[in-house]
């Protein structure tokens, strides 16, 4: 069983984040360090901190602006990159993610952030927190920057599931729409479906399928549904949320960041080369940093489980201090928003919408005649 120990406990009208503060490849360091950074940026976070107990105390020990933030908690287990997800939930109970679900499980936490193992996170985060009634897969949502009015775009899933059917992609749609709505303070998101090219004609049948029902389900989820999208739509102003199965999801997001790292690469590179250039960089410096800080991977990391009871934010496992800083701003602003008992209301709200007009259609039925 763990153990913990508080370094003074959080004050009570603060929201208190559950950090797994062994998952990433980074270490405890640089969560720990993310964790000051923000909490000298935000006086309302306090912090569980889920990990090897001497190591953490060390850690927070050197940054004044923790004192009286954090509760740790000790967990002598480590889940690493490379374990299977049945492994972890067979022999992880003793592991820092597992503690970190566990915080939320019982109410101590708001939300649980982590750098691990994606595919044990997930699968720790349904056994314990357990699925939303009526969801049968739950996504992942990332932030995508783009020419949109808040800046980002949010696409799921990005890898939580391969598969997604026509029924999946109206609860994605329902889940991003409510994500967005709570994380930027949109009333109602544009909703994106994306396919093959924005015809209504092309791509697989259950693609057709889900147009009809994101479509039909616009009003009850408060959101714009603006058809099909393709992939060069993702970063423009024509949409807020992007829904997609999760295989498709998690090569666009892979394609875009190597594209991204590639980009930088190839400038930089640009930049070194002749006098001429490092004296047209000199000149555009201030243009540069801007450009650098819009494409920055680290102020969108964090990607969010939706579907859940429970509200869990996946970082990158190579994140640094800057990037374990941005998932915990986007999971305290889910926290305050309420965002979790939110989404489900919505979807509730349109499943029992679906089964009104499911009953209303059998009955305006000629008799002998059964609703489809």
């Amino acid at each position: 069983m763990t153990q913990h120990s508080e370094s003074r406990a959080p004050t009570e009208n603060r929201v208190t984040l559950s950090v797994d503060a062994m998952g990433g490849d980074s270490g405890p360091a640089a969560v720990v360090e993310g964790c000051a950074k923000s909490a000298e940026k935000n006086a309302e976070i306090a912090f569980i901190l889920h990990g090897d107990e001497g190591v953490l105390h060390g850690l927070v020990a050197q940054y004044p602006g923790l004192t009286g933030r954090c509760t740790i908690r000790n967990a002598s287990g480590v889940v690493t990159m490379h374990e299977k997800p049945s492994a972890v939930l067979r022999n992880g109970k003793d592991t820092s993610m597992w503690s970190c679900i566990e915080a939320v499980r019982a109410g101590e936490a708001t939300v649980a952030v982590s750098c691990g193992n994606t595919g044990a996170l997930m699968a720790v985060s349904m056994i314990r927190l357990r699925k939303l009634p009526g969801v049968a897969r739950p996504a992942i949502a990332c932030l995508w920057p783009s020419r949109g009015r808040h800046g980002f775009s949010t696409m799921l899933d990005v890898g939580a599931d391969v598969k997604a059917d026509p029924d999946d992609l109206l609860q994605y749609a329902l889940m991003g729409a409510a994500y967005f709505r709570n994380g930027f303070g949109e009333q109602r998101p544009r909703v994106g479906l994306l396919n093959v090219g924005t015809e209504e004609n092309k791509g697989r049948t259950e693609y057709k399928a889900a147009y009809d029902l994101i479509e039909a389900a616009a009003e009850l989820g408060r959101y714009e549904f603006v058809g099909f999208v393709e992939g060069g739509d993702i970063p423009t102003d024509r949409v807020d949320v992007v829904v997609t199965d999760g295989f498709t999801g998690n090569i666009a997001l892979k394609t875009g960041e190597g594209t991204a790292s590639l980009i930088r690469d190839f400038l930089r590179e640009e930049l070194k080369r002749g006098w001429l250039s490092q004296l047209g960089a000199l000149l555009a410096m201030q243009a540069l940093k801007r450009l650098q800080k819009r494409i920055d991977p680290r102020r969108v990391n964090g990607g969010v489980f939706l579907g859940l009871n429970g509200t869990v934010v996946k970082s990158h496992g190579s994140a640094d201090a800057t990037g374990v800083s941005a998932a915990i701003k986007l999971a305290f602003q889910l926290a305050q928003s309420g965002f979790t008992e939110r989404m489900a209301h919505r979807l509730a709200s349109v499943a029992e919408g679906r089964a009104q007009a499911a009953a209303e259609a059998a009955q305006t039925k000629p008799e002998g005649q059964t609703a489809p």
